[in-house]
């Protein structure tokens, strides 16, 4: 039987990807946090320059911009942001201004 990550195309050394690591198993956090919050593990996602060729799904090794060398699963290539910080507020657009006009 093939590996499952087989399928999955090589991702080349150096280049920008995100990794995903477990930092807490549902057991060991905080009993305090809301009931669906604390069933679930607390992951923490990182992106940096891959230091092995690797394919999505495997264990590898990045450097983060700032030197830092971290392990996980490898889950995406060139990350970017999709989040936003909401529509914009006209009234916030000239906080700060007031005094120049």
């Amino acid at each position: 039987m093939k590996n499952v990550h087989e399928q999955e195309p090589v991702i080349q050394t150096g280049t920008w990807v995100e990794i995903e690591q477990m930092v807490l198993k549902p057991e060991e956090r905080a009993q305090t946090l809301p009931d669906d919050t604390k069933l679930v593990p607390y992951m923490l996602r990182v992106s940096g320059f891959l230091l092995e060729t690797a394919r999505l799904g495997q264990e590898v090794r990045i450097r983060t911009i700032i030197g830092r060398e971290l392990q996980g699963t490898l889950r995406t290539v060139n990350p970017s942001y999709s989040h936003s910080f909401g529509a914009t507020v006209p009234e916030l657009l000239t906080i700060g201004t007031e005094v120049e006009q």
